[in-house]
């Protein structure tokens, strides 16, 4: 897989607003008081049905991690995967410096 096809992979599983929601939820959260489908979906106002296909995409993409615990299992962010995706989506969206004559080829008008 290409970079731009592993970027573009990265953005649609950023593109849906509940799943960023997740992220933010999870994100907050530590690894001792991660949170299950049950909570997720009571912060969230969403059924638990929806929750769990967006952990699943979640991850698939190696973004969150699940941990069993009695029998439910407990979520939370990946912390070395997240900071890859930060650095992918960042590299899609730098700006390659301007030529000093204000042309560079590529230049979008």
């Amino acid at each position: 897989m290409t970079s731009f096809d592993e970027q573009a992979a990265l953005f649609g599983v950023l593109s849906d607003p509940t799943r960023l929601k997740l992220l933010r939820l999870l994100a907050q959260q530590r690894k001792p008081n991660a949170l299950c489908v049950n909570a997720l979906a009571y912060q969230l106002g969403v059924t638990q049905s929806a929750v769990s296909q967006h952990l699943r995409v979640l991850k698939y993409a190696g973004l969150i991690k699940g941990e069993r615990r009695g029998y439910r299992i407990h979520y939370f962010i990946n912390k070395e995967t997240l900071i890859q995706a930060q650095q992918q989506v960042s590299s899609a969206l730098r700006l390659e410096e301007e030529a000093t004559d204000g042309n560079s080829p590529g230049k979008m008008e």
